[in-house]
């Protein structure tokens, strides 16, 4: 048997069969979950494990490109306009479990190779912004760069989910640079507002403390409480567009 340790997580696979483990770790070390996948390791030493290392690399590869791309962005903001239109940035990599359970979904094998093809969020970044208003201006600087390519975009601010959900989801693809090849690897963007994320958080921790069958009172609840969100966020913004306006006119008169 072998065992390599990366990222709080061990692979495990018995040599010669084709059945693999991840054993996800919290940051004590303390094993948590068991996950199986199952390989085509052709040879029996290690293919499998080489191949799960090597997707692990470039997605976070794909993840360090996006947050480095967006401070950038912010920093040039902020000299042009000054003003920044980001508060703060979230990235993550979708964990084992997550993953096996949306190929469930999908009726796929849980394999390295499917992973790859059918789950798109595997890398994801979250956009924290104070205002509505940013959430377009940033997502059209994602689509402006010239090495990123926009594969996909769902706007839950203009048609919200019908549990008053609201973000800008965008899929795109950053070529990750490795020495004898360049991967286009998909990273899922979500830029949202302060306020939109307060409620998103809530409602996500909802959705598993009742596995996604909240009592019908808390929904209802839950569907208000965004209502308010998108009224808060609407004043917010007509307040801060006030505010600049009278800045403005100051700046005139001088």
């Amino acid at each position: 048997m072998n065992y390599i340790h990366f990222d709080h997580v061990i692979w495990y696979t018995e040599y010669g069969s084709p059945d693999a483990y991840l054993f996800w770790m919290n940051p004590e070390g303390v094993i948590r979950e068991r996950y199986g996948f199952r390989m085509e390791l052709t040879a029996g030493k290690g293919e499998g494990i080489e191949s799960w290392r090597e997707v692990t690399l470039i997605y976070n590869a794909a993840l360090r490109q996006m947050e480095t791309k967006m401070q950038i962005l912010n920093e040039e903001f902020q000299h042009v306009h000054q003003y920044n239109p980001i508060e703060h940035i979230k990235a993550r990599i979708k964990t084992p479990e997550s993953i096996v359970k949306k190929l469930k979904r999908y009726g796929q094998e849980s394999t390295i190779d499917n992973m790859v093809k059918y789950v798109k969020d595997i890398a994801g970044i979250r956009i924290i912004c104070s205002f509505t208003s940013d959430i377009y201006r940033i997502a059209e600087m994602i689509a402006e760069q010239r090495d990123i390519k926009v594969i996909e975009v769902k706007d839950y601010i203009t048609y919200p989910k019908a549990s008053g959900y609201k973000s800008y989801h965008m899929i795109v693809t950053v070529p990750v640079y490795l020495s004898d090849r360049t991967v286009d690897t998909r990273v899922e963007v979500q830029i949202r507002t302060v306020a939109m994320d307060f409620w998103a958080s809530l409602e996500h921790k909802m959705h598993y403390k009742f596995e996604g069958d909240a009592p019908e009172h808390i929904r209802n609840e839950l569907i208000e409480c965004a209502k308010m969100v998108s009224d808060l966020d609407a004043r917010m913004l007509s307040l801060n567009d006030e505010i600049l306006a009278l800045t403005q006119a100051e700046e005139k008169e001088l």
